[in-house]
């Protein structure tokens, strides 16, 4: 399981596709998820010849968890050192909801590293029905069960559709998130209290000058499209699409539309070729 030392923590990460390639995908997680989250995706652009790079961010599955606080401003530091460990110069940011922001926080901070960024079901800021969602994850994370909280979580995750042909997965995925550890709950706990105090960036969004795609489900419950409408109106010369029929998880709901934007988006703007 290769894992490298970042800024005093065990940091799991995954490199794919082309090792040789001066075409990075760097692809950055949701808040519950894992580098095999991506699957749909990284598949795709193995077959164009990029390298990707996939890792789990602290407090994550497979990655060390220190204790807190986290910051989204230290995912992104960590992810600018990984980088330089792998002598990775310059990369194309996919990220999905919390990797979404810690993809923008990246393009804020570390402008000359970023080629491009996707930024997938990610908020720039909070209202209070989103503070309500998040501080409803922080008491169900407390209570050390990790399959009450996967299911807390699953309304505001996932389309109707989506659960009614997936009900067999939800619930397996229900059964292993039984057997976690309360180390990872603590993880989850962090990284919950971090988004919500670091992710009021709105007025930070004119500093990105990279290109931009910005992408929401129409039927975001958690993070509804109001969000990434605000993004995409603060960074300038974005893109911005919404896909029907897709609630947060779209990188699994959608995954060929996701692949067809992303992919043209990062093709347009892959300077490096």
């Amino acid at each position: 399981m290769p894992k490298i030392n970042i800024n005093g923590n065990n940091i799991y990460y995954k490199v794919k596709g082309n090792p040789e390639s001066e075409n990075t995908v760097i692809f950055l997680n949701g808040i519950m998820a894992s580098v095999s989250s991506w699957f749909y995706q990284t598949t795709e652009f193995e077959k164009l010849g990029f390298k990707i790079l996939l890792h789990d961010f602290k407090g994550q599955m497979m990655s060390d968890k220190p204790k807190g606080p986290y910051a989204l401003a230290q995912h992104s530091r960590d992810a600018i050192e990984l980088m330089e460990k792998l002598k990775i110069k310059k990369a194309h940011l996919v990220g999905t909801s919390y990797g979404g922001e810690v993809a923008m926080r990246m393009a804020i901070d570390y402008p000359e590293w970023v080629e491009s960024i996707s930024v997938i079901n990610s908020a720039s800021e909070l209202d209070e029905t989103l503070t309500l969602f998040v501080r409803g994850w922080k008491e169900a994370a407390k209570r050390k069960n990790g399959e009450k909280l996967f299911w807390t979580m699953v309304p505001t995750l996932y389309h109707n559709n989506y659960i009614v042909s997936n009900r067999k997965a939800l619930k397996n995925k229900a059964t292993a998130m039984s057997r976690v550890s309360d180390e990872f709950l603590e993880g989850q706990l962090n990284l919950y209290e971090a988004f919500e105090r670091d992710v009021d960036i709105t007025a930070e969004l004119n500093k990105i000058k990279c290109p931009a795609l910005v992408i929401c489900g129409e039927d975001d419950i958690l993070k509804p499209r109001k969000f990434s409408k605000k993004i995409a109106e603060q960074i300038p010369n974005s893109e911005y699409v919404v896909i029907p029929d897709s609630g947060h998880v779209t990188i699994l709901e959608k995954p060929n539309v996701i692949n067809s934007l992303t992919i043209g988006f990062i093709m347009k703007n892959n300077y490096s070729s």
